[in-house]
């Protein structure tokens, strides 16, 4: 895949990625499709409080125990969409990944968004039963694990290796950003949609922005070429291996992705214990979202500091090791904080932390992996990562009952200085090169 304007993709830091059309068509259709993403759930969660939808709950579920004890009914049916949402992303992210490496990476995205865009408003046709939403919870997520991994190998394709900080800083930015928008634009966004475009229109919006996603994808001037022999011979199985061999040979790519999961686990814990650290520093439990917001700014602020004018000074420097340790730091110094601002400051830096590790460790592996084997790569990353979310979310809440809040914050600081240094320990060497 090459850009049509190669003068355009050359070049480091953010003008020289708004110069570069092709990458700005890529970074649009991910901003509207991400926004999607939030407000699809948003859409599901606002069907399933619908009585037509409740009262036709299957029979194993409306009988189970654990809805007859349930407080809220509604809470633990959401938690069934989450799950829905959530399991093939742990299931299929290595095995997208085999089938991204095969085909058209452009091609992938697009129809990917079309399909998603067609299940959505496809809703108000099916029947109006609870199953039916968690199926289409299914379908759609295992559409984003094919997307998920041909965008992350798009990116090599469409900037210069020395743009590539710049292009993964603008990529964390509008996720985190994007996570934010999503979801408080979600609930206003269906409702007006509903106002003007009657029963069918919440489903319309929200499949208007997958479609708005495609033809922005659709337009990348650019075309990839893929080998078709390499087609005939798909092996699912011996890819899998190919890639698993490849990540125990690099090293640095490898520790680069266990880096990445430690991140992931330390947010996915935090969801959990911010309920507890809100308490803490004089929030209502409710209120927790205000420390992961801070912690959402600060990694744009981290990931905007990185691909900005400055970014160049960092060039060569021990970023993961200062992230972490960084995190560390916060983790630690949390357990003794009182006030409000204290901690919406601390969890601001703790966003400049993992932004110091989440880019710069998502930019080597882009420029460490062979163009044939980043789908491989990639699906991979995205199958460990959704573990990473996942596993946290089952044991921070048992620990914190076990152990108390102190005692599991420090635990993990602890953890996250020993990830840091055994990562510059074994990459000291090397990785300076390759950042």
């Amino acid at each position: 895949m090459f850009p049509t304007d190669p003068a355009a993709a050359s070049g480091s830091g953010f003008r020289a990625l708004f110069e570069n059309r092709p990458f700005m068509k890529l970074w649009s259709g991910q901003i509207l499709s991400q926004i999607a993403d939030k407000v699809f759930l948003v859409l599901l969660i606002s069907l399933v409080a619908q009585p037509a939808y409740q009262e036709g709950l299957p029979a194993w579920l409306a009988n189970s125990q654990a809805m007859q004890n349930a407080e809220s009914p509604n809470a633990l049916l959401n938690s069934l969409i989450m799950v829905a949402n959530t399991l093939p992303a742990v299931l299929l992210g290595s095995a997208a990944g085999i089938f991204v490496d095969r085909f058209d990476k452009r091609q992938i995205m697009w129809i990917t968004n079309v399909l998603r865009e067609l299940l959505v408003i496809a809703i108000p046709l099916l029947p109006k039963q609870f199953t039916v939403l968690l199926v289409v919870a299914f379908l759609e997520s295992i559409l984003t694990q094919f997307f998920a991994p041909a965008e992350q190998a798009a990116i090599p394709l469409l900037v210069s290796r020395q743009g590539l900080m710049s292009a993964n800083a603008l990529f964390t930015t509008t996720m985190m950003g994007s996570l934010i928008v999503g979801f408080a634009i979600g609930e206003p966004l269906l409702t007006l949609a509903k106002t003007f475009g009657g029963s069918f229109g919440p489903e319309i919006a929200v499949g208007a922005l997958y479609l708005s996603s495609a033809v922005a994808i659709y337009l990348i001037p650019v075309r990839e070429k893929i080998m078709r022999g390499s087609q005939v011979d798909l092996n699912p199985w011996s890819d899998f291996k190919s890639g698993l061999r490849y990540l125990r040979k690099d090293r640095l790519v490898s520790n680069a992705m266990v880096q990445l999961t430690i991140l992931y686990s330390v947010f996915a814990a935090l969801t959990v214990l911010a309920i507890n650290m809100a308490e803490e520093i004089g929030l209502k439990g409710t209120q927790f979202g205000f420390l992961l917001a801070a912690a959402g700014v600060g990694m744009v602020l981290g990931a905007a500091l990185l691909g900005g004018t400055w970014g160049a000074s960092f060039q060569h420097k021990p970023l993961p090791l200062i992230g972490f340790l960084s995190m560390a730091f916060v983790l630690g110094v949390f357990t003794y904080a009182n006030r409000l601002w204290l901690g919406l400051v601390l969890s601001v830096f703790l966003g400049v932390g993992a932004a110091f590790v989440g880019v710069p460790m998502q930019t080597l592996i882009q420029r460490q992996t062979p163009e044939s084997m980043r789908g491989k790569v990639f699906g991979f990353q995205n199958n460990v990562v959704n573990i990473a979310l996942t596993l946290p979310l089952a044991i921070a809440g048992p620990l914190t009952v076990q152990f108390g809040l102190q005692v599991v914050l420090i635990g993990m600081s602890l953890l996250v200085s020993f990830v840091g240094f055994w990562a510059w320990y074994n990459t000291r060497n090397v990785l300076q090169d390759a950042i």
